[in-house]
This record gives C-alpha cells, structure tokens and sequence, in this order.
C-alpha cells in the first residue's frame, strides 16, 4: 500500500524524490526479502550494483534489469542503522 511503502522509505522523506519513488513502489508487485549473514548489507550493495544503472558493473541486478536511476529494479538499505529500521 502507499502507506506501507511511505514507512519503509521514511529515511527518505525529506529528499526530493520520495514522492516518485513512492509512486513507483506502489505502481506494481513488489517482492520484500530479509537478508541475514555476515556483512550482509554491504554484500548486498556490490550484487544489486550503483543506483545508476549506467554506472553499474556488468554482472549486477541493476545493470541487468534496471531502466533508470528511478525504475531501477532492486532495492536495498545502505546503512545497517537503516537495515535495522
């Protein structure tokens, strides 16, 4: 729901792209998964790639799938203070 998605983006709130990023998320299915392991967070970041698609490393979920910096297929917390939000 969108008020589902505004609490899991709160962090972004403020930013300037929280509303298209809402619409987004809410704009079809969306599958949610909970990573566990060792430096989890970080070895997530390197497999999705950069958030620019365009400068994503071949081999990435972004560099694969993504169609803009907006519509770019995966997401992910960058923090573990925000993975524990």
């Amino acid at each position: 729901t969108r008020a589902q998605a505004e609490g899991f983006y709160a962090v972004h709130k403020e930013r300037s792209f929280f509303g298209e990023l809402v619409d987004f998320m809410v704009s079809g299915p969306v599958v949610v998964q909970v990573l566990e392991g060792e430096d989890a967070v970080v070895k997530y970041r390197e497999v999705m790639g950069a958030t620019n698609p365009a400068n994503a490393e071949e081999g990435t979920i972004r560099k694969q799938f993504a169609e803009s910096i907006e519509a770019n297929s995966v997401h992910g917390s960058d923090s573990l203070e925000n993975a524990a939000i």
